[in-house]
């Protein structure tokens, strides 16, 4: 595969820590896997492994950033200066004795002068989880087009960032689909709305108040000004297009459905929240799929079914921050058709609005089942219960 400026790349199937091991041989920085000039000649603690008591001394096994672990060394506590990692390591000690105690808290005995292995290993794999979900969050962050945030949260078990996701801001249609198609002109308007703005040349109303909240009952299409449009970026029919306008967090669940989305901020009625997109396919590759994705018991298949029932979107693999948004019976967010720069009714964008005031804190769902026609073949819905 061509990459950039005509080089060629090839995916790496060595470890991060083969890789920087092979550098400080070779005495060579690469700053994506944490390997500067800085770190070839200094040592910053990465996370600590393990503890003991010597001689009446307190020791810490550090991981030393940017290091192999067989670079691992026994450091004296007074030797370090990192109080929050020091934290976090009795954090997670007390976090794994309170589960094998079956959630009794356990008061941390001071005259402990080793771990047992398991505490150990248990306290490496959290720190591992924590560094790759700090990673993911920058990831997603300088991969998002929008203003607001993307938090990553996992207070519960031991899963990491997905593997087989890619964060995406559009839809990315499968060769052959066009979801660019059928906009040449835009509407002259110096203050929308005016009498030949985008909606009511559509035959619609528009779909925004002067706040810039949702008035439109669900099931009726929003059509937005487009880039041929004369009215600015400020302009009150252009919301859904300037992305997630709120900061949130993709957190776990502590009930077994695996990731949620939740927001950090209060968010009023019928406000636009985010977009859901992924890839664009075919039905009938939607149908082949889907028989797939029922064996592993899960799918994100969205039939875009507003005109006719053609084309579906997958967020599966490619997707953003909606991949993660749970189903519920009692929803707080509502599906809307969008046409901004595609007239083509077959292909409407797909916005999610908040159809209550949403508390700060407060999870994020939607009915799988409402229109739009979300459907997921491997599960039943019964009074917000997944029966497999």
């Amino acid at each position: 595969m061509e990459g950039w400026r005509g080089a060629w790349y090839v995916p790496c199937l060595a470890s991060l820590e083969t890789l920087q091991e092979l550098c400080r041989k070779e005495n060579l920085t690469c700053k994506s896997i944490g390997i500067t000039n800085r770190s070839l000649k200094s040592y910053e603690v990465e996370y600590l492994c393990d503890y003991k008591v010597e001689e009446g001394k307190a020791y810490y096994l550090v991981k030393w950033k940017g290091w192999p672990e067989s670079s691992n060394t026994w450091e004296p506590r007074k030797h370090l200066n990192c109080p929050l990692l020091i934290q976090n390591f009795l954090r997670d000690k007390n976090e794994y004795l309170s589960r094998v105690r079956e959630g009794k808290a356990v008061k941390v005995r001071n005259h402990v002068k080793t771990l047992k292995p398991a505490i150990a290993d248990y306290i490496v794999k959290k720190a591992k989880q924590r560094i790759a979900l700090q990673r993911w969050k920058e990831e997603l962050n300088r991969k998002k087009n929008h203003k607001a945030m993307i938090l990553v949260e996992n207070t519960v078990d031991l899963e990491g960032p997905p593997l087989d996701f890619y964060y995406i801001n559009e839809y990315k249609p499968a060769p052959g689909i066009n979801v660019l198609n059928g906009i040449t002109t835009g509407c002259e308007c110096a203050d929308c709305p005016a009498e030949k703005c985008c909606p009511k040349e559509a035959g619609f109303i528009l779909a925004y108040n002067k706040r810039k909240k949702l008035k439109i009952q669900p099931g009726l299409p929003i059509y937005e000004c487009n880039s041929y449009c004369r009215c600015g970026p400020d302009c009150l029919n252009r919301i859904v297009q300037k992305g997630t306008p709120y900061s949130l967090c993709i957190f776990r669940t502590n009930n077994g459905r695996g990731w949620g989305v939740k927001t950090l901020q209060r968010i009023k009625t019928n406000s636009f929240v985010m977009e859901y997109v992924g890839e664009v396919i075919t039905s009938e590759e939607a149908e082949r799929r889907g028989q797939f994705y029922d064996n592993q018991g899960n799918t994100y298949l969205f039939d875009l079914d507003y005109d006719s029932d053609e084309f579906t979107v997958d967020a599966a693999r490619y997707g953003n921050v909606s991949h993660f948004v749970n189903h519920s019976c009692d929803p707080n967010l509502q599906v809307f058709n969008v046409f901004i720069d595609n007239l083509d009714l077959r292909l409407p964008r797909i916005a999610l609005f908040s159809t209550r005031t949403i508390k700060a804190g407060e999870e994020l769902t939607f009915d799988y089942q409402m229109k739009g026609d979300f459907f997921l073949t491997d599960y039943v819905f019964t009074c917000c219960e997944f029966l497999v």
